[in-house]
């Protein structure tokens, strides 16, 4: 990913203050003329949608996952969802131990995601891949972490 890329989507993290921005405006970034195309090229690949705003964008889900790394574990799930507690309660020790960052993610906040996995919460991603849904397998998640980590720490990371 090219660093104008990546500066657009990194934007939308969190900081120590609070949440990130729901969306941007590329005046934001300095002449918004030189980010268009940077953003326009985000909204084809899906990781940026515009807002009513002209000029404005917010990152999508996908957009999010783009930058993703080896031990950022994402847990779709939804309201009332015993199977996604169940997910959550057994995965908790082995993210901890491998010093993994749990986000959850309610899909149907989501109309993309509500569509995308209704049917098969709860969804587990390691990094921006599908590693699990419906049941968890904990040895082969242990395993798929300690990988992951592996490679966190031949990274320098």
């Amino acid at each position: 990913m090219d660093t104008q890329s990546r500066k657009l989507l990194e934007a939308f993290e969190p900081t120590p203050a609070g949440p990130g921005p729901a969306s941007i405006g590329l005046e934001d970034f300095g002449d918004p003329r030189l980010w268009r195309a940077v953003a326009q090229e985000l909204v084809t690949r899906g990781w940026l949608r515009p807002v009513e705003q002209t000029g404005r964008y917010a990152r999508t889900e996908d957009g999010r996952l783009a930058l993703a790394g080896p031990l950022d574990v994402t847990l779709y799930t939804r309201p009332g969802c015993h199977l996604c507690e169940e997910a959550k309660a057994q995965i908790g020790p082995l993210l901890r131990r491998a010093g993994a960052q749990l986000r959850e993610v309610n899909i149907d906040a989501d109309a993309t995601l509500r569509e995308r996995y209704d049917y098969d919460v709860p969804v587990i991603l390691l990094g921006a891949r599908k590693v699990a849904k419906h049941r968890v397998d904990l040895e082969q998640f242990r395993k798929q972490l300690e990988e992951a980590r592996r490679s966190v720490s031949a990274l320098g990371g």
